[in-house]
């Protein structure tokens, strides 16, 4: 048996919303720079962090009851000090050590968080959207994994008249803008879309026999 949720001033759409925002504001960092360098990915990567940990934390105070904050709290925490790690670093293997490691930790806190709220029955926002979100964040970290931080190919544009180079950490950070705009896609069309209110699980109680 359920019933819904006490309305919130800030509540799970809102969360949803706000991280859009975010990764949106990284992903056009990423497509519209042509410097796909450590030190630029880093710095998009730091900010992008940052922001979207103290979301987490607003959102875990406001948009969450007590029983159910660990989580997100969880999130808030790792996220903020990925940021700040990432701000006081600059070379190539940091980026992608920093990346990787956020990516699977946050990852798999959102999917198993999710996956358990199902198991519970609760069916709200959070536990339908927090899956594919997770599971698009350690998705980002095994893509890492598999890119080689030293790989370089040059190639030659006749029309610019010049040769480029395509390094690993361009790959890398490409990755990054790439899974900052799915991400800021899916969470902006899961804030907006109609919902039903949501519901918890309660106790059943039994009536007295007449």
């Amino acid at each position: 048996m359920t019933s819904p949720s006490p309305a919130r001033a800030f509540d799970v759409r809102h969360l949803q919303l706000a991280r859009a925002l975010f990764a949106a504001v990284a992903a056009v960092m990423v497509t519209f720079s042509t410097d796909h360098s450590a030190p630029v990915g880093l710095s998009v990567f730091s900010g992008f962090a940052i922001a979207t940990g103290l979301v987490f934390a607003l959102g875990a105070w406001l948009a969450f009851p007590k029983g159910r904050r660990a989580p997100v709290v969880l999130l808030a925490v790792v996220t903020v000090l990925a940021g700040l790690v990432a701000s006081a670093g600059r070379g190539t293997v940091f980026f992608f050590v920093v990346v990787i490691a956020w990516a699977l930790v946050s990852g798999v806190i959102e999917a198993t968080a999710a996956l358990l709220a199902r198991r519970a029955g609760r069916v709200d926002g959070a536990a339908r959207d927090g899956l594919v979100v997770g599971a698009l964040t350690v998705l980002l970290a095994v893509a890492l994994l598999f890119t080689n931080s030293g790989y370089a190919l040059e190639y030659f544009i006749e029309d610019a008249g010049r040769s480029f180079t395509l390094t690993g950490i361009t790959i890398a950070v490409g990755l990054f803008g790439g899974y900052a705009a799915i991400v800021a896609v899916f969470l902006a069309i899961a804030g907006l879309s109609p919902r039903r209110p949501d519901t918890v699980p309660v106790a059943s109680v039994e009536e007295p026999a007449s």
